[in-house]
This record gives structure tokens, sequence and C-alpha cells, in this order.
């Protein structure tokens, strides 16, 4: 959502609610993989008037369009000791997503993650403002702090899907992927160049995307996907028509080839739209 659907405000704009209306009901299926929390996701749509399935937290997560979970790709226990083991071992800081919501040590490093996602997809938008909004998240009751993670290995029912690390030390930052790439049996990747997003091998929106088209007999080689990062990479690998946005990094747009306008000038709705066109072409 972030750097994709969403605009310099953190909203879906009106041109981008048209088009995804308009491509619904020429029968296109439309459906959000984000890094968000499902509660996240959906406080957007409401804010939007739409409603759809949902692939949250990279894909650990799916939910119907009438807000029920449907799959969830919970981490392994032992991996996820290993990769806290690692990230404690360099002091980097974390958050950890559940289906009983995201918790954190210090708040204010949760609230600098989120701010470091949106900056970058979005750099030109006011720091304060958007520390603003991202402070927002523990107001709202999104983010919980915790005293010490093992405590939520102990608690009943508690399903962790994915940790999100988080440091301005760009070099460590990326030694530490690496090594949980070597180390651990998980996927790691990024939504922002201070942050890694670590979930299960089968958690990520490649394989959520699948799952979902598979079930809706649609062939991925009809399937679109948008995107501005690495945790888009999954889908861009497997949909027959991967678009980036202008706002991506050059190697998403590289793997791409197509790319749209940018997340602040509506990209989104500019590729719904041109996508219409071509299938009303061809079909005519």
């Amino acid at each position: 959502m972030d750097g994709t659907l969403l605009n310099e405000m953190g909203k879906i704009s009106k041109a981008n609610i048209e088009a995804i209306k308009d491509a619904r009901a020429n029968g296109i299926d439309f459906v959000i993989a984000t890094g968000r929390a499902y509660i996240e996701a959906k406080h957007l749509l409401e804010e939007a008037g739409l409603t759809c399935p949902v692939l949250s937290i990279n894909g650990a997560a799916v939910w119907d369009e009438k807000g029920d979970l449907v799959h969830s790709v919970p981490m392994d226990t032992r991996e996820l000791k290993k990769a806290r083991a690692i990230l404690d071992r360099e002091g980097i800081l974390y958050e950890v997503f559940t289906n009983k919501g995201s918790y954190v040590k210090d708040i204010d490093v949760a609230i600098a993650a989120v701010v470091d996602i949106f900056m970058t997809a979005m750099p030109g938008l006011d720091p304060l403002l958007v520390t603003e909004k991202a402070r927002e998240r523990y107001v709202d009751g999104y983010i919980h702090e915790v005293e010490d993670f093992d405590l939520l290995d102990r608690e009943e029912g508690l399903e962790i899907y994915k940790i999100l690390a988080f440091s301005t030390d760009l070099s460590l930052l990326g030694k530490m992927g690496g090594e949980l790439k070597e180390a651990t049996d998980l996927t790691v990747t990024s939504s922002g160049k201070e942050n890694l997003e670590i979930t299960s091998l089968n958690a990520q929106k490649g394989i959520a995307v699948e799952a979902y088209v598979a079930k809706r007999n649609i062939a991925l080689s009809e399937t679109m996907a948008l995107g501005d990062n690495f945790n888009d990479v999954s889908m861009f690998e497997r949909v027959g028509r991967p678009v980036a946005m202008e706002n991506a990094p050059a190697e998403i747009k590289d793997l791409c080839g197509e790319v749209t306008l940018s997340n602040m000038e509506d990209g989104v709705a500019a590729a719904i739209r041109k996508a219409i066109e071509q299938n009303k072409k061809e079909t005519d």
C-alpha cells in the first residue's frame, strides 16, 4: 500500500478509488497485498469506501472480503528464535507482528521504522507529518509495548507472523540481512532502506497471490501486480504483468520492465485504466 496505492497523505486517492471500482465493474478482481497488518489496511479501505481481500503482512495472514481470516502462515518457533538471537546480538531493534497485534520494546523505535517506510516510499513528505501519522498507530492501539519478547512465546494462541527490524546503520542492516538468509529458513526482504522484513519462507506476497488466483481460476499470466519495493519481488516474478511505480528503486523498475506513474500521481489508477483499455481492444 505504502508507496503504491497510498498518496503523500497516506490515503487512497479519489482517482485510485474510481479506477478500482471501474476495474471491478469490468469483472476484474482487485486484491491488496501489503506488509501492513490487516487492521491498518482495513481502516484505509473503509475510509475509501472499498472492500476487497487483503493479503496482509506480506501474505502471512490472508483475509477475505468479509473480513474473515482464511489462511495464516506463522513463523516456525525455532527459526523465529534464531532470527531474534541474531538481531539481539547486534542490538538491532524490531517490531513483532502477531495475530493479536504488533509488539515493540520501544515505541519511539517503532515509530521511526514506520516513518522510514513512508519516507522511502514518498521522500517529498513532511517528516513531522509522517511522524505524527506513525504515532497514531500506537494511540489507536495498532502496536503495544512489551517488556520482553520471550513473554510472547508463552502466550497461548499467539501466532507470530513477521519481524520488522529497523536500523539507520545500513551496513549493519545489510550484514544482518545476509546472515539471516544464511542461518535461517526464513524469508528476508525489505519495504524501506532502513528495515528488514522477516517472515516464514511460505509467507510471501507472491505465494499468496498465486494461491488466490488459483482459487479464483485466474491464470497468473493474466494477473497484474503493482508495487514499489523489494517485498513485492515475489509477486513480480510470478505474474504475467508486473508493473513498478515510478518511485520504485531502479532494480525494481528493471525487473518489471513496465513502469507506471508515481504513487503521488495516481500511478495505480493509470495502470488499471491502461489494462482495462488493452483488455477491451483484445476482446473487440
